[in-house]
């Protein structure tokens, strides 16, 4: 990969880390006032079920998750080994596809 490629993912790593960081805040106040309110599984499950908007907020958070990831491992990769090309980036691009797709399952099973 060239310099512009490299990059846009040093971008994308970027951008994916101000969503996360958002993301993390609202899940954790989220957690907390469950927490507090004293609220069950079901109970929490009840007002997720149904709603766009939760399910929206977590299919954004999983993707921001896996291409966050992704492109870390792939640095981490490319640092630590000699591991490099076509090979690594596909690899490093299957593991972020099943953690989005582990996530999308997870938010669309709120969701349902």
């Amino acid at each position: 990969m060239g310099a512009r490629g490299e990059t846009w993912l040093w971008l994308l790593q970027r951008a994916t880390a101000v969503v996360l960081a958002f993301a993390v805040l609202v899940h954790l106040a989220t957690l907390i006032y469950a927490v507090r309110h004293g609220l069950s599984a079901a109970a929490i499950l009840a007002r997720t079920e149904g709603n766009v908007a939760w399910l929206g907020f977590y299919l954004l958070f999983a993707t921001a998750a896996a291409l966050h990831a992704g492109v870390g491992l792939r640095t981490v990769l490319r640092e630590m080994t000699p591991w490099r090309g076509a090979a690594a980036d596909l690899l490093v691009l299957l593991l972020a596809a099943l953690v989005a797709a582990a996530g999308w399952r997870a938010a669309f099973g709120l969701f349902a």
